[in-house]
């Protein structure tokens, strides 16, 4: 019986895309507004003006609003003229962190004008006690929700029965 309202739940609160090859999840606690300040800390900082970027190395954290990006290794590449960040290319394990959610991935790209970032391989988001993983992540940060794909797996934590009813009970059929 246990098992069954758990199915029952999952099958009301899963979407069913998530079945499949892709999922849409949402992401972060609010929307994240991208036209806001990007402070970038590290050990190393290395520029080429003539190319317009700069590389952070060294524990790397990137932070813009509530979102915080970290990685080993960070490219900035910057818009012409160097007045604005144009992009952020992440690398060598990278954890992106907004609310109280978390995702990790091997590198991460995030394009500060189109408010995105993409984060590829192995790719874990956590919201709460809850998991999903896949190949790639989406996250669009103007609406806070993300696009998963690439076998997509995703496991629920059923909330505690606090009621004392349902389940538990060993022996119980």
């Amino acid at each position: 019986m246990v098992m069954f309202r758990a199915l029952a739940l999952l099958a009301c609160i899963l979407p069913l895309p998530a079945l499949g090859q892709g999922a849409e999840v949402a992401f972060g606690t609010m929307r994240q507004d991208s036209s806001l300040p990007v402070e970038v800390s590290a050990d190393q900082l290395s520029v080429d003006q003539s190319s317009g970027t700069a590389v952070y190395t060294g524990n790397v954290v990137i932070g813009q609003g509530d979102m915080r990006l970290a990685a080993p290794r960070v490219l900035v590449v910057y818009t012409e003229g160097a007045s604005q960040i144009e992009r952020l290319e992440a690398t060598g394990g990278v954890t992106l962190v907004s609310g109280e959610e978390a995702a990790e991935a091997e590198r991460a790209d995030y394009n500060v004008a189109q408010g995105t970032v993409v984060m590829v391989g192995n790719v874990l988001l956590t919201q709460g006690e809850n998991a999903l993983t896949s190949e790639r992540m989406v996250v669009n940060l103007d609406d806070g929700t993300a696009q998963m794909d690439g076998r997509v797996r995703t496991v629920f934590q059923p909330e505690e029965d606090t009621t004392g009813e349902g389940g538990g009970q060993a022996g119980a059929q």
